[in-house]
Order: C-alpha cells, then sequence, then structure tokens
C-alpha cells in the first residue's frame, strides 16, 4: 500500500511591477556568463531544467503534464523563455508569459539550480527576466512567490521593485 504525503501549505504573495527600473543589474565577474533566449526547446530539457529549479520548492503546475501539452505550452507564441549558462552548464531560467498582453507581462517562473545559489547570480538574472518582460511595453509586469520558495526570494523581488498586491492561500503536493 502506497502511503500518500500530506499537502504541504504555501502563503503565495502576488506581486507586480508598474515602471520600467532606472538600471539594468550589471552581469557578475568572475564566471562566464550568457543568457540565451531558447527557441523550440526540446520537452527533455524544459522538464530537466523544471525539475532542477523547481524540485527543492515543489512546483507543481508543470511537473505531471503530458509531453504534447507541455510542448503546446512552451512553444505557445506568449511563452518566452531564456536559460542562463554559467561556465557553460545550464544554472537556471525564466519563462515569461505574455498572453495578457498588452495588459500584463508574467514572470511565470524564475530561478536557479541549487548548485549555482549563493554566487550573486540572483540579482543579475532577475534583473534579465525584467527587462525582457519590460521589451515587451506592457503596463505591468507581475510575479509570485510562495513560503516554499527561497527564503530569499520575496525579499529579492521587493528591492529589485515588486510591490506585493496581495496573498492566497493553496495545498501544494510535495514533489517525491
Amino acid at each position: 500500500m502506497t502511503r500518500r504525503k500530506a499537502k504541504l501549505k504555501a502563503r503565495v504573495t502576488h506581486l507586480e511591477m508598474t515602471a520600467l527600473p532606472a538600471h539594468r543589474v550589471p552581469m557578475p565577474f568572475g564566471p562566464r556568463l550568457a543568457v540565451m533566449r531558447a527557441e523550440n526547446m526540446p520537452v527533455h530539457f524544459y522538464r530537466y531544467l523544471y525539475e532542477q529549479v523547481g524540485k527543492p520548492h515543489h512546483w507543481t503546475m508543470r511537473r505531471r503534464i503530458a509531453d504534447k501539452a507541455l510542448a503546446a505550452a512552451i512553444h505557445a507564441g506568449s511563452t518566452e523563455i531564456e536559460v542562463l549558462y554559467v561556465d557553460g552548464v545550464p544554472a537556471g531560467f525564466f519563462e515569461l508569459d505574455l498572453a495578457r498582453m498588452p495588459d500584463e507581462a508574467e514572470i511565470l517562473y524564475f530561478g536557479l539550480v541549487p548548485d549555482f545559489h549563493g554566487r550573486g547570480l540572483a540579482r543579475f538574472f532577475l534583473s534579465a527576466a525584467i527587462f525582457a518582460a519590460w521589451a515587451h511595453e506592457p503596463e505591468k509586469v507581475t510575479i509570485h512567490t510562495n513560503t516554499l520558495d527561497s527564503p530569499r526570494a520575496l525579499q529579492l523581488y521587493q528591492k529589485m521593485g515588486f510591490a506585493p498586491v496581495s496573498w492566497s492561500e493553496e495545498e501544494v503536493e510535495p514533489w517525491t
């Protein structure tokens, strides 16, 4: 008999930014970095990034979606994905949802692979995501975080110019 794990409760903070920041965060010195837009990303590579970045935070939305449905979502004209590479290794990704343009560009996913935490990359990479979203000239840019994300995520988002606008709660199935 398989025992199901209890669901986790997460408090979700919904944030928005209504003006383009005055400055980009510069690329850190040290490692060779590249942020590259992923065109027609293979589903298996997306799943790899999603698991590496999202598993510690129990991301669920795309975890069990069928390959065909996932391909449709990530290859949609309203989806934009960029990958951060550090010394040639994929270190994180962000995904923009542009389906509600011109009103809103949403940073649907943003994160780093755990091996790249603590290296001073998050501010730079989030700045890249913010400017990529603003390049579409929305009225606002939105992002969401919850209590299962990095404990520094909410602080970083606010430091970068996002303001909380609402909260909600959800139950999340733990990633096993």
